[in-house]
């Protein structure tokens, strides 16, 4: 559009609004319900009701920004029903910017403390319960043109606007009239110990809810309309005291003082005041969102007639679309001219600025946008905060990255708790260090009847050749597989098999692209297994012992993006491994072996392993197949019983690896199945599972206990499970009843609590 027209048509506004009726918004705070808002707004102006002048505070805040910014309450609400939107609010990372490189293993634990430690030694707890790392840069790109059109002056927005904040250390409300447009919606939305605070103009802030919900009197002080609407969605939780309920809803007290209810009383006489219908929601039902911004729209049709009646002028559709067209015209080109660093020293702003392409300059905004997930994949840069900032004077973007109070030290725990002998208690231990590179030190406990574990890591990232990682590492595994006995069916066959495994190496890994990680590394193996060659065990019995030392060196390419870290229902899991192994066996027999004399001989042998999950969701069911395949020339060992044990396994139902399972133990096989899924409420899922196990080459027994490749057609085994599965705060809680096609492990019923998870064996990556 020509540059004169469009000064024309705002002059012709300006003209109107002179003498017409000056009508303000305000919306109130109330977390999820705060979209209601946006249905308010549709309604007004779907009726040519005008809206001259907007205030919100915490959600309302957030509504109101995005009106003020130019986005029509269409475009707001498709933004809220979007996937996107409940990955912000929940914390995920936007979809297809999980970066492989920087995940880690998946352990057991269910709660994280993460804790500032300074150079005295002095302990910070984090307090926050949710991450923002999307909801940030997602707030920052959608209002940086915003800024840039308005330089920084909410006066000069597409409708003039205030947004209110919280100072709690002096205990006032903070009004925002200028400044960078995400920074005052983030800050307004920071509900203490949900969100961490952000500092604007060198002060923390938080949800201006705390103070002020329903700020009517800021509209009245800044703007003064003839007419104010005042939106609320926050109201009392209880008319009167819940006795008989006050020990279940105790838990949510910090809720309950931190939404303050609004009073009508605030609307002046000649306003209107709106409240929608939100009873059977709460402050985090985000997902009844469709719902909610409905209750806003049709209660704000119920008083539309009234509305009309105060508010006498009118302005059509179409006049306020070509206003916010010619707002959203202004729009500066996307180029980000430099990255800013603040609270970083120099070394550490040399390792971000090869994140962030340092021989690069200016930066396309894709550019940025995944050096920031790059960045954040990572668990230390969790707390960086983003923006995206408009310099008036020169009239470039730049990107700002912001270090809040840093989270070196993490304390995880977990574990599991089952109707079987194999509950696990779990700790882990996490130490960064960041200057030059980043060092991520690491100690992982696992305590248990069944298993043992002790593992020791320490990773240095270095920003150089793309970037890369090398993980020296130590673990300790213990196994006792004759304490894994089911307590509710007590059918099974006694195994005995007590295992020790203990690695130490190092692997090396860079990123392939977004959604790859490779690795190579190199152990040394030291295993020890105790076993018997009978299915029945007497007190006079020894077992015979198997020592396994040597090393092993290979590649691994991984990429994954499952959904949940145990019982997954969306997303996908590849990964392929190949890996030399060069051991000595050393046998020693026991009574119940027919060998009379120990053993000593070295082994050499090649392994390749495929995996392959993936899911498919449609509504309320989804499916998944799972395929593996492994393919070596790795030798039998003295007798079947150590051939076994030392051989590659399927794991598919979540206590496989828990059991000996002879017929699902193969050096060479093929396996798969399909997962079924049906979610039936909120968290609830059903889930049936059924697999089948091809042994290229069957280990069988020989008639003198020694091991024989069998290469049989018709050895296919089966396996599956129905259960139900709550994905609880503490990991999953599952009822499953279980079929192996084994003689030993049968039929089983396993309840646990938690995450059924364990370390990885010295022989597996």
């Amino acid at each position: 559009m020509n540059r004169s027209v469009s000064i024309l048509i705002i002059i012709f506004f300006i003209s109107l609004s002179a003498s017409a009726q000056q009508v303000g918004v305000v919306l109130s705070g109330g977390g999820a319900k705060g979209l209601a808002h946006i249905g308010v707004l549709k309604a007004l102006e779907e009726n040519e009701i005008p809206i001259d002048y907007i205030v919100g505070t915490s959600m309302g805040g957030i509504v109101a920004g995005a009106y003020a910014a130019g986005m029509s309450p269409e475009q707001i609400e498709d933004i809220a029903l979007s996937k996107e939107f409940m990955n912000w609010i929940t914390g995920q990372l936007e979809e297809g910017y999980n970066y492989q490189y920087s995940k880690k293993e998946d352990y057991p634990s269910f709660i994280r403390f993460n804790i500032s430690l300074d150079s005295a030694f002095g302990f910070l707890l984090n307090s926050s319960i949710a991450s923002d790392l999307s909801l940030n840069f997602a707030l920052a790109e959608m209002f940086a043109q915003a800024s840039a059109i308005s330089k920084n002056n909410f006066d000069s927005l597409f409708i003039p606007l205030r947004v209110v904040a919280a100072d709690i250390f002096t205990q006032t409300s903070v009004v925002f009239k200028n400044g960078i447009l995400s920074d005052a919606l983030r800050a307004t939305q920071t509900v203490p110990f949900f969100y961490l605070p952000i500092k604007v103009d060198n002060k923390y802030l938080f949800d201006g809810g705390v103070y002020n919900n329903f700020p009517i009197d800021v509209m009245e002080r800044d703007f003064n309309p003839q007419v104010i609407i005042g939106s609320n969605v926050s109201t009392k939780v209880f008319e009167e005291y819940p006795y008989g309920e006050d020990d279940k809803l105790i838990s949510k007290s910090l809720l309950y003082m931190l939404l303050d209810k609004s009073d009508p009383a605030e609307v002046p006489e000649n306003g209107i005041y709106i409240q929608p219908s939100l009873k059977p929601y709460t402050a985090f039902d985000f997902r009844y969102a469709k719902s909610m911004i409905d209750s806003g729209y049709q209660q704000t049709l119920r008083q539309i007639e009234e509305i009309k009646k105060k508010i006498s002028d009118r302005r059509t559709c179409e006049s306020v679309a070509i206003k916010r067209n010619i707002f959203n015209s202004e729009a500066v080109p996307w180029v980000i001219e430099d990255v800013k660093y603040s609270q970083f020293n120099s070394k550490q702003r040399n390792y971000l600025n090869k994140v962030f392409q340092s021989g690069k300059r200016p930066l396309n905004f894709s550019d940025v946008k995944k050096g920031y997930y790059k960045l954040v994949s990572e668990d230390y840069f969790k707390s960086v905060y983003p923006g995206i900032v408009y310099d008036t004077a020169a009239k470039i973007f730049n990107f700002r990255l912001s270090r809040r109070p840093q989270n070196n030290f993490q304390i995880d725990f977990g574990g599991m708790i089952a109707t079987r002998n194999i509950s696990t208690m779990f700790l882990g231990l996490h130490y960064y260090y960041f200057n030059r590179t980043l060092n991520h030190s690491s100690l992982n406990f696992y305590a248990g009847s069944f298993a043992k574990s002790a593992e020791v890591k320490y990773r240095m990232d270095l920003p150089y050749f793309g970037r890369f990682y090398i993980e020296p590492q130590v673990s300790f595994n213990s196994w006792d597989y004759l304490e894994g006995k089911d307590i509710v069916v007590d059918k099974f066959l006694p195994t005995v098999l007590d295992r020790i495994d203990r690695k130490v190496g190092v692997s090396i890994g860079f990123p392939m692209g977004r959604q790859y990680k490779a690795s190579l590394h190199g152990f040394y193996l030291n295993n020890d297994d105790k076993y018997i060659n009978t299915d029945v065990i007497t007190s006079i019995d020894t077992l015979d012992r198997m020592k396994l030392n040597g090393f092993r060196t290979g590649i691994s390419l991984t990429t994954g993006n499952l959904n949940k870290k145990q019982y997954a229902s969306a997303g996908k899991s590849y990964s392929f491994n190949a890996d030399w192994f060069s051991v000595t066996e050393n046998y020693t027999p026991g009574s119940t072996s027919m060998i009379t004399q120990g053993l000593k001989e070295r082994h050499s042998w090649i392994r390749a392993r495929i995996s392959l999950e993936q899911y498919f969701k449609s509504g309320f069911y989804s499916s998944g197949y799972i395929f593996e395949g492994v393919l070596s020339n790795q030798p039998l060992f003295v007798d079947y019983q150590g051939s076994l044990i030392n051989a590659p396994g399927f794991y598919p139902l979540q206590d496989s690896k828990t059991l000996f399972l002879q017929n699902f133990r193969a050096y060479n096989y093929v396996a798969g199945g399909w997962r079924n899924v049906f979610a039936l409420r909120n968290k609830l899922d059903f889930r049936l599972e059924g697999y089948l196990f091809k042994p290229l080459e069957a280990i069988v027994k020989g008639q003198n206990q020694e091991g024989v490749l069998d290469d049989s057609f018709n050895k296919i085994f089966f396996t599956g499970t129905a259960g139900l599965v709550y994905h609880s705060t503490v990991g999953p809680i599952s009822l499953s009843f279980n079929y192996y096609d084994d003689r030993e492990s049968q039929l089983g019923i396993l309840l646990h609590v938690g995450f059924l998870l364990f370390n990885k064996t010295s022989m597996e990556q």
